[in-house]
């Protein structure tokens, strides 16, 4: 599904060179949950903008289902890849209606649409906004500019998966929110991904959150990967495995060792 060759990304002159992520090579099978934990700059969104096209690798090349995207600019992979990233304002325009940017997800996805919304994709759109069981449903001509911080994010997991992606990133896509909000939204993102069969790689700061969610997990350091846990070994790890394997790196980051499960 997914192949990343020996791909790195640096940024700046050769005088003050920084490389976010070096010689990264990576390969994902469809249906495959990868969760990437690692502190702040180990290179972790780096990774996900380069797979998802909103930035060029300096080096290496980018598969997805066989086909090399690396020079595919990030308009064009989102008919194939969906993102969630931190920020609910990020994933939504706020000045448009509900059904709105619900018709920009469809469309997005490659979807023709005749009108910005038939009655066709209204009943579609109320369907997914059942499903998020947030009331969405009762506010389909309401501007997104209305909404909460978790309505917002609950509307774009329902963006990013309204047409199911090829393979779907989360980018800390619950970090902002409150504690309630955010246990919502990963378990609504969760059942998604279930019922779907979705490819997916989620980027965390939480440990536990890495630990429960999906069937791999990578550490990140200094832009490259340092650790690997999968099957059994990843089922039977514990956040106090995961801690004693950043101190043997000395790699110490208050946002790591502080998280919450959501």
């Amino acid at each position: 599904m997914l192949r990343l060759e020996r791909v790195s990304k640096a940024f700046g002159t050769s005088a003050d060179r920084v490389h976010a992520v070096r010689e990264i090579d990576l390969q994902l099978r469809r249906g495959d949950f990868l969760t990437i934990i690692g502190s702040n700059g180990a290179g972790k969104s780096t990774l996900l903008n380069l797979i998802a096209g909103t930035s060029p690798p300096t080096s290496g090349r980018i598969f997805l289902k066989d086909r090399d995207v690396t020079g595919i600019p990030a308009y064009r992979r989102a008919r194939w890849i969906g993102r969630i990233v931190q920020d609910p304002v990020a994933g939504t325009v706020p000045s448009m209606t509900v059904a709105e940017n619900l018709a920009l997800a469809m469309k997005r996805s490659g979807r023709r649409l005749t009108r910005a919304i038939t009655r066709g994709r209204l009943r579609e759109m109320l369907d997914a906004m059942r499903r998020l069981g947030m009331g969405l449903e009762d506010r389909l001509n309401d501007p997104v500019s209305t909404l909460s911080g978790g309505e917002r994010q609950a509307l774009t997991v329902a963006m990013a998966t309204l047409a199911p992606p090829d393979l779907l990133l989360l980018d800390e896509h619950t970090a902002s929110l409150d504690p309630a909000n955010a246990l919502a939204i990963t378990r609504m993102t969760g059942a998604f991904i279930e019922e779907a069969g979705l490819t997916t790689i989620m980027v965390t700061h939480n440990m536990e959150q890495a630990i429960a969610w999906g069937d791999r997990l990578v550490m990140m350091h200094n832009g490259r990967i340092v650790h690997s846990l999968a099957g059994d070994e990843k089922k039977k790890a514990s956040v106090g495995d995961l801690v004693e394997l950043f101190s043997r790196r000395h790699i110490a980051d208050d946002e790591l060792l502080l998280g919450v499960a959501y």
